[in-house]
């Protein structure tokens, strides 16, 4: 089963490798992380999407708010939060293809942020499977580079 987790967190040095370590030293397998500071300079977010069962996850839940440096966590359920991703994706783009990619482009309300001579770098955020749409769609035109933010998410 898949679990978004957030973690508000002191913004210590270590704090990050305690929880990805309590998480791992449980079996977890973490399919996205994300830190970042939060609107207080004090306070980083954690944002963890794995995959694992409810039982076990509940007392990784439990552990991590024992903690130190753990302010608040979050376990969503379904449906409990907004989440997004974001992406660049460099993409191969002639003359021909730039037109058909600005299309799928302004479809996905993503952005060309970059135009080179034989590429162009879109900007896109939206939901797990809106980026991966997108990228299903790009994918015949030869994606160069791919780099991923992971799931951000906030309660409702």
């Amino acid at each position: 089963m898949r679990h978004t987790i957030s973690v508000l967190v002191e913004n210590k040095f270590g704090v990050l490798a305690r929880v990805a370590g309590m998480f791992s030293g449980r079996g977890f397998n973490i399919d996205s992380l994300n830190v970042a500071p939060t609107h207080d300079p004090e306070l980083s977010r954690i944002t963890v999407v794995l995959k694992g069962d409810g039982s076990s996850l509940e007392l990784a839940v439990r552990q991590l708010r024992k903690l130190i440096n753990v302010v608040e966590v979050l376990d969503f359920k379904e449906g409990q939060a907004v989440s997004r991703e974001m992406i660049l994706v460099k993409v191969k783009a002639d003359n021909k293809s730039r037109s058909e990619i600005m299309q799928i482009c302004d479809i996905f309300r993503a952005k060309i942020v970059n135009v080179a001579k034989a590429s162009v770098i879109i900007e896109a955020t939206g939901t797990e499977d809106k980026v991966a749409a997108l990228l299903d769609l790009l994918e015949p035109f030869g994606i160069i580079e791919l780099a991923r933010t992971g799931v951000l998410a906030l309660k409702r």
